[in-house]
């Protein structure tokens, strides 16, 4: 559960024309047709004249035996300048019951980046490689790529819900039957704007021959919403499918 905000938090560039919305979601565990509902995610982003507005929540029930549940909540507030030079965020994690919050701040300046983070364990400066991107200018870059028609490419996200550091990201294009389908029961939701079958990993550090921490194959919009989502981990298989989208409105900046 804990990894499902990294893959649900991508949005935005101006040239990657994101549409402001609020995207709800279900979390299922396993991909079978009647897998049972772990839980919930939503993502609610604002576009404000100077800086994108993000509200993110995540929470779920999974059942580990007959008598134990693992209880998951995460939530994010965070605001992103538009130019992608800065990011500032809260993120709370409350696991079955014991809380965790993070406070952030991650600045460009002079050809540096760096967060500045405080945690329960203390304030803690962490630099940043170079060509890492604010998560909502880092989908800005993926949707520029697919768009301009390439099969294959890798960029660097920081990821302020999870592990609060750069992630690699391995981007491809795969084949359509590639992606799960929706469930029978769940209501199609019409989405805008043209797609691609995307698989995603998500690898802390930037050797390529470390082994990711999960990776993901969903169809991914112009618009920034993702749908039919399948999550693949070392122990566990998780798929979120759209069930709600409102778009929001543009401001009208001078």
């Amino acid at each position: 559960m804990c990894l499902l905000p990294a893959m649900l938090l991508f949005v935005q560039s101006a040239s990657a024309q994101i549409l402001p919305h609020r995207a709800e979601y279900v979390l299922r565990l396993g991909t079978a047709v009647n897998a049972p509902r772990i839980g919930t995610a939503t993502q609610d982003l604002m576009l404000g004249c100077d800086a994108w507005h993000l509200k993110r929540d995540v929470r779920g029930e999974v059942p580990i035996s007959a008598t134990w549940k693992f209880d998951v909540a995460s939530t994010l507030v965070g605001d992103e300048a538009r130019s992608g030079d800065d990011l500032r965020y809260r993120a709370l994690l409350v696991q079955n019951g014991a809380e965790r919050e993070v406070h952030g701040k991650v600045r460009r300046a002079d050809g540096d980046l760096r967060a500045e983070i405080t945690s329960p364990e203390g304030p803690a400066q962490v630099p940043l490689p170079a060509l890492t991107r604010m998560p909502v200018a880092s989908m800005g870059y993926i949707l520029d790529r697919l768009r301009a028609g390439s099969a294959s490419f890798t960029t660097f996200s920081f990821d302020p819900q999870g592990s609060s550091e750069a992630l690699r990201v391995d981007v491809a294009r795969i084949d359509d039957g590639a992606i799960r389908r929706r469930p029978p029961a769940d209501k199609p939701i019409d989405v805008p704007g043209s797609s691609w079958p995307v698989q995603m990993s998500f690898t802390r550090g930037a050797r390529e021959q470390q082994k990711p921490l999960f990776a993901f194959k969903a169809r991914l919009f112009e618009s920034g919403v993702l749908d039919r989502v399948t999550v693949d981990t070392d122990v566990v298989t998780l798929t979120a499918d759209l069930k709600a989208l409102e778009i929001h409105p543009s401001p009208s900046c001078r």
